[in-house]
């Protein structure tokens, strides 16, 4: 039976496929429990509220028997961390840079669903990352690979570029035997973050992560980040990059996956143009749809804030009267990076005054209380900008 169905899922278009039981080891709740009390989800409050369903996947379903996981490989053509030196350009992360995976992985999971439920007369459930189930362990348990110290799942043939889909089902399918890790002592992903996301090995402080920064987060990026976050956008693959098991990795053949000519390190300036109905054309399709404009246009201006630009952007000033705070605040830290003094001071006086927002009104301050101290400076004769 595994065997008929292992051969659908590839027909399909899925790379892996493993079986396991609904159910978890206490080994992975006590690292999950760990994430929840840390507070390591940060805004991602629908983890702790459903924090009980994600310790035990039989409380999700049941009358589930068995968990079908199944992985679509989507590695990049090219290493990711060469585009972290292209400083006027917005680098994506390679998960995004083309179709919404959930969809594309959705539709191949559906089709398998009906093939299933027709041939062996059983109930099911698909998932792509809509349940509240821990996936990744869910894939180790189903012998796809092993959660690596970055906490992602790694694979011997796909190194770390897999998405991952669930199929629940009624069946009594025999699990798979579980992945073994084979990170040894390599800690490559976790000396590259960039922000030191990771308080331990094998666990995650989302609250420091660039991905989650500048994707799930809602809010003003916080000051001790924001250089540190260089030119990427939208998410980042720093440590999915650096693990030495990509060297077996092979290049993603789903054409939904290949990235889009205009979301392979798009122009900043030009994204900084983008109003609400232009944001939701451009990236029609794709995953930075779900975060709004007003969030992404947050990034870019961090982005353009870390640039060297040798030229002020013209619509940096423009966004510095965004409706928005959160690109209005951004867009100060961004002028103060790469404006000159002059444009800075006048900016400073024509708009302080009349701004409302408290988080903005204390980046206007903390501007210009740096172009101050670079003033004294100079004026010393240690010289700056």
């Amino acid at each position: 039976m595994k065997e008929l169905i292992k051969a659908k899922a590839l027909e399909i278009g899925f790379d892996a496929i493993g079986f396991t039981a609904p159910s978890l080891n206490s080994n992975v709740t006590e690292n999950f429990d760990n994430f929840i009390s840390n507070g390591f989800f940060g805004d991602m409050e629908w983890m702790a509220k459903n924090a009980h369903r994600r310790r035990d996947p039989k409380l999700f379903w049941p009358e589930a028997r068995s968990i079908i996981v199944v992985a679509c490989n989507y590695g990049p053509k090219n290493n990711p961390l060469n585009d972290l030196n292209a400083f006027d350009r917005g680098n994506i992360s390679v998960y995004a840079r083309n179709r919404d995976y959930h969809d594309v992985l959705k539709k191949k999971l559906k089709t398998l669903g009906r093939w299933l439920g027709e041939y062996f007369q059983c109930e099911l459930k698909v998932f792509v990352d809509t349940a509240p189930i821990l996936e990744k362990p869910l894939a180790q348990n189903a012998g796809i690979g092993w959660q690596g110290k970055h906490s992602n799942l790694v694979n011997k043939d796909f190194g770390s570029w897999l998405f991952l889909g669930e199929l629940c089902t009624t069946l009594d399918l025999e699990p798979d035997r579980v992945g073994q890790d084979h990170c040894g002592s390599c800690t490559k992903c976790l000396d590259i973050c960039p922000t030191h996301a990771f308080p331990t090995p094998y666990q995650l402080d989302a609250r420091r992560c660039i991905s989650y920064l500048t994707i799930e987060h809602k809010g003003h990026i916080p000051v001790e980040f924001r250089k540190l976050i260089g030119n990427r956008i939208y998410g980042c693959d720093d440590c999915l990059a650096v693990c030495p098991w990509n060297k077996f990795a092979k290049t993603a053949s789903e054409i939904a996956f290949i990235p889009r000519d205009e979301l392979n390190l798009p122009l900043l300036e030009e994204l900084l143009l983008l109003d609400d109905q232009s944001f939701r054309n451009y990236f029609s399709g794709s995953p930075i749809k779900r975060i709004g404009r007003d969030r992404f246009i947050r990034n870019v201006l961090v982005a353009v804030g870390n640039s060297k630009l040798s030229e002020m952007p013209s619509t940096l000033s423009k966004l510095l009267f965004d409706p928005a705070p959160i690109v209005r605040s951004m867009a100060v830290w961004a002028l103060g990076q790469i404006g000159d003094k002059k444009t800075i001071k006048a900016s400073y006086k024509a708009l302080f005054f009349k701004e409302q927002d408290e988080v903005v009104q204390s980046e206007w301050a903390r501007v210009l209380s740096v172009c101050t101290l670079n003033d004294k400076m100079k004026r010393a004769g240690y010289g700056y900008r």
